[in-house]
């Protein structure tokens, strides 16, 4: 799996240094499967459930599974979350990250911090012998003290042979419950953080959920291992 991820992160970086104003996450969409294709992985979106992309590419209130677009055009001041992953050798890997696209609002900003470092406390909190909620609690309670809220219709998962596992990891609740987490586990760790309320919808093209208000929204994830020595980042470039 760390292969995997390995390609997941080469990409998502090749297409971090693509993002600027005037391109359009089509052409952000070309770059990865370019990229991919290179480094003998499929996408692993791509067909999944019909879905017609290698990228997710959601901008500003936008949440997760925004469609690429010749039409989405980037502006400086936008906000951009890429969620991308791979199959390679049979085992899958999911990342995602929220980019600037040139100099954004402090607010923006602010939130693209604090979602970033929420998954970071949930990855801390991944923990042989602690339990699924553990993980759920630290992004809560991480960003709720930074007066930001938690998506809860969408949810983080098990990943390995298939792109979504059991169990399903939530971005809220309370600590000390669920399953406990052994040595072995692998879950796709993915906060998604809005300035304004929690409510989203999805869009008629039955992919792209947005926030009710209209309020920007992040969205980080890694692939993460739980071992004996500790949660091991899959994902980490």
């Amino acid at each position: 799996m760390r292969r995997s991820c390995v390609a997941v992160a080469e990409v998502l970086q090749v297409v971090k240094e693509n993002i600027r104003p005037g391109s359009s996450t089509m052409d952000l969409e070309h770059i990865a499967e370019e990229e991919t294709k290179k480094r003998k992985a499929r996408p692993a979106f791509k067909g999944y459930m019909g879905y017609p992309y290698c990228l997710c590419a959601s901008v500003n209130s936008e949440v997760v599974h925004g469609m690429p677009s010749l039409k989405k055009v980037l502006r400086g001041g936008d906000i951009i979350s890429i969620d991308f992953g791979v199959l390679l050798d049979g085992f899958y890997g999911d990342a995602a990250m929220t980019l600037p696209v040139g100099a954004v609002s402090d607010k923006a900003a602010r939130l693209i911090d604090t979602t970033a470092a929420s998954l970071e406390e949930a990855i801390k909190a991944a923990k042989e012998g602690g339990h699924l909620s553990d993980i759920s609690y630290a992004v809560q309670s991480y960003v709720e003290r930074r007066g930001f809220s938690v998506v809860r219709e969408f949810v983080g998962h098990g990943i390995g042979r298939n792109l979504h596992e059991a169990p399903q990891v939530p971005n809220f609740g309370l600590p000390g419950r669920g399953i406990k987490l052994k040595a072995g586990m692998v879950l796709a760790i993915e906060p998604m953080i809005n300035i304004g309320g929690s409510a989203v919808k999805v869009l008629d093209d039955g992919w792209t959920a947005v926030t009710v208000d209209g309020s920007l929204s992040a969205h980080f994830e890694h692939t993460v291992a739980i071992t004996q020595s500790g949660p091991y980042v899959l994902s980490r470039p």
